[in-house]
């Protein structure tokens, strides 16, 4: 079923800090943290000589200085980061017939039907020597019959390496693994497997579908075809969806700042609700007015990926302070978030990441459970527009 599949997924290593080590040769072969050095800081990313000494990603910056004092610490880049993305991204879409960014430093590549006019392995290992030359920021990969497999062959070559796990050596590639290098397994679900003795894939795989059921519902049986080297995701184009947005006409045309300002926040706590239901990052904002004369204007500005209500509502406001030049009536106004990619907020470069992503998930929670209008902020409480 999977034996004429070709799935490649490329990922950076340690992004963040290879895009650091270009900038700043220096920082080569140096335990090299990304992150707020404050007390509230998060580490965002190090690099593999800092990992030896148990630093890892969202791990609190004081601990990672108690754990690697002679770490080299860097407030990082976010702009840089996504310029850097972006780079990799157009190398590799000229290049492959179809393309998936997962996120801002991973891709998923579908050359099924093309190992007719190219050995995969070897055209995935010139499309890495070329993202190697191009960019000058290191990339490893893995090639395998699903996106699963392919993820998981790029995570055990990691960093600077290449790995092919081939139909016939799927199970035997997964069966001694940790349960915990299954992609979506989370930290919850990998303690109530542990506690049922279920701690390599090879146990997992052996479990009965209608015990999984009872255990996780029905993402238990995702976990136990992901177990099995099964998964039918398809490789979706990263430009599929484009961009999200939305527009208000007045009831009446106005000049009020003030009302104009409560309804963008809505409106971008609205689509920023809509980015992380859907697993999205933005890295652009566009806000369009529409004056009474039925005079339209729009402005927007690149930002550093994120789906934080926090950054996307000052942005949002800095452009609408900025687009807003004539002290005339409004009749509409518009906010669109575009150049999505899937992916999680990096809780990272600002002590006050880690609390603005926190308010996020606990009003994403009382709106799920609620519905949609069950929380807002109180600035927006008397909108009636």
């Amino acid at each position: 079923m999977f034996a004429d599949k070709h799935i490649i997924h490329m990922d950076q290593d340690a992004f963040f800090v290879s895009v650091e080590v270009r900038k700043d040769p220096s920082l080569i072969g140096k335990p090299v943290i990304i992150g707020g050095t404050s007390d509230r800081g998060v580490v965002a990313s190090c690099s593999y000589e800092a990992r030896k000494f148990g630093v890892h990603s969202a791990m609190p910056s004081r601990m990672a200085k108690l754990l690697c004092p002679h770490a080299v610490f860097v407030r990082g880049n976010m702009d840089e980061y996504s310029k850097a993305s972006l780079e990799i991204t157009d190398i590799l879409k000229e290049r492959v017939p179809l393309i998936e960014k997962a996120s801002i430093d991973e891709h998923y590549i579908d050359m099924t039907g093309m190992d007719r006019f190219h050995g995969v392995m070897k055209y995935a290992h010139e499309l890495r020597a070329t993202v190697i030359k191009e960019t000058g920021l290191p990339i490893s990969f893995g090639l395998s019959v699903n996106k699963t497999v392919s993820k998981m062959a790029t995570n055990e070559c990691k960093p600077n390496g290449e790995l092919n796990i081939e139909q016939p050596g799927v199970v035997p590639f997964l069966n001694p693994l940790s349960i915990k290098k299954i992609p979506g397994l989370g930290e919850k679900t990998f303690i109530k497997l542990s506690d049922m003795g279920i701690r390599k894939i090879v146990n997992l795989s052996q479990v009965h579908p209608d015990m999984m059921v009872s255990v996780l519902g029905k993402n238990g049986l995702v976990l136990l075809n992901k177990a099995k080297g099964i998964d039918h995701s398809p490789v979706i184009p990263y430009t599929e969806q484009k961009s999200i947005g939305t527009q208000s006409t007045f009831k009446a045309d106005t000049i009020d700042v003030e009302a104009i300002s409560q309804m963008l926040t809505a409106m971008v706590m609205d689509l920023g609700f809509e980015l992380r239901e859907k697993q999205k990052l933005t890295a652009c904002v566009t806000v369009t007015i529409r004056y009474s004369n039925f005079e339209t204007v729009t402005k927007q500005a690149m930002i550093p990926y994120t789906s934080l209500d926090k950054v996307l509502l000052l942005k949002t406001k800095e452009l609408f302070k900025s687009v807003y030049s004539k002290r005339m009536l409004l009749r509409l106004v518009g906010v669109r978030f575009s150049h999505l990619v899937s992916g999680f907020e990096q809780m990272d470069m600002y002590s006050s990441s880690k609390e603005a992503y926190s308010l996020c998930q606990a009003m994403d929670k009382i709106r799920r459970r609620f519905g949609h209008d069950s929380i807002a902020l109180a600035s927006t409480l008397n909108l009636n527009m």
